[in-house]
This record gives C-alpha cells, structure tokens and sequence, in this order.
C-alpha cells in the first residue's frame, strides 16, 4: 500500500512538515510504503486555462506536474498538508489543485478514470495562526473537490488553530499524537470505508 504525503507549506521544517512527518510515520508503522513530495522544491506553473486537456486529458503544459500526475494516480491514499494562507491552501500546493483540471477532465469527462473496486482515502492537515471559527471552511472546500477531481474520498482531517511560529506544533498538548494516528488510520483496514 502507497501513501503520498503532499507538503504544501514553503516553510521547510515548521508545522505543516512536523504534522505531515508524523502522519507519515503513522502510515509507515502501519505498513505503508511513503512518498513524501515538497511542493516548494518542484517547478510547476499554474493553470492557463487553455483546456487542451479536452483532447486526451492531458496537460500541454509540460513541468515537474507531468512527473506528479502520475503519482497522483498509482498511489492508493494521501496526506495533503497545507497551513491557512488567507483562508484557504497555499499558492503552491493550490497550483497542483488547479492543474488537476486534466485529472478532472479525464474522469468526468472523457470517462478515462480507472474503475475498480479500491477504494483511494485521503486526509487533510493544516495549521492556521488564528482562532477564526471558520479558518479552515475554504481550504477544506478546496481539498475535497482535489480529491474528488483524482477520484480520492475525503477522509478525515486533523486542524489545528492558533499555532504560526516555526515549529511551534511541538509545544501543542496532543497534535503530534493525533497526526500519527491519523496516518495509521488512514491506512487501517478497520478503518478504510
């Protein structure tokens, strides 16, 4: 079994990368064989809005998101870890989501998705400095359309308020527990849905 962390954050080492490291970890103890993909580290522009993709469901723009797409779609459940950057994702991983379009386009579409009986989970981890009641609404509204757009089932999440200095997750009572949980979870058979 396969699981693709997605790190979002552009901060190396801080909170988003300390939760997704644990979920991984989580994930690994259960069995899981990782992929963890930095998403700062890759060159991927943002969509142009060509729709080339119509004709096959392929993007004709040609960067580091030809060598994720094919991640995206071997891979059997994700962590997609993202901290609030204006309510919503970061610029850099909401680049991946909107060049999923052509993921999108093939499954409802041209009718290209892969039809089988597996189920593929994903979960989301954020942080977000403040105590906004609905901090996380937006990107939570983001990530479930991500995952539906790669034929992925939301599955859960772990969202932490009021933490921004660089790894100040580690001083929050219960956080790096439940992101090791929540890996295990992800990948458990009691738990897969």
């Amino acid at each position: 079994m396969k699981v693709l962390g997605i790190m979002g954050s552009p901060r190396k080492q801080g909170n988003t990368e300390i939760l997704l490291d644990n979920a991984l970890a989580g994930a690994k103890e259960a069995g899981a064989e990782l992929e963890k993909v930095v998403v700062s580290q890759l060159r991927i522009s943002p969509c142009r809005e060509i729709y080339a993709c119509l004709k096959d469901g392929n993007c004709a723009i040609k960067d580091d998101m030809q060598w994720l797409y094919e991640k995206l779609l071997e891979t059997d459940h994700i962590i997609f870890a993202s901290p609030i950057f204006f309510y919503s994702v970061t610029s850099q991983a909401k680049a991946i989501v909107d060049r999923c379009q052509a993921l999108w386009v093939r499954r409802h579409v041209l009718g290209m998705g892969k039809e089988d009986n597996q189920i593929r989970r994903g979960v989301f981890i954020s942080v977000g400095a403040t105590q906004g009641k609905r901090l996380f609404d937006g990107a939570i509204l983001t990530v479930k359309y991500f995952f539906d757009a790669i034929g992925v089932k939301y599955s859960g999440d772990l969202l932490i308020r009021g933490i921004d200095s660089k790894a100040q997750i580690r001083e929050h009572p219960t956080a790096l527990q439940d992101a090791f949980r929540l890996g295990q979870q992800l990948v458990s058979p009691d738990t897969r849905q």
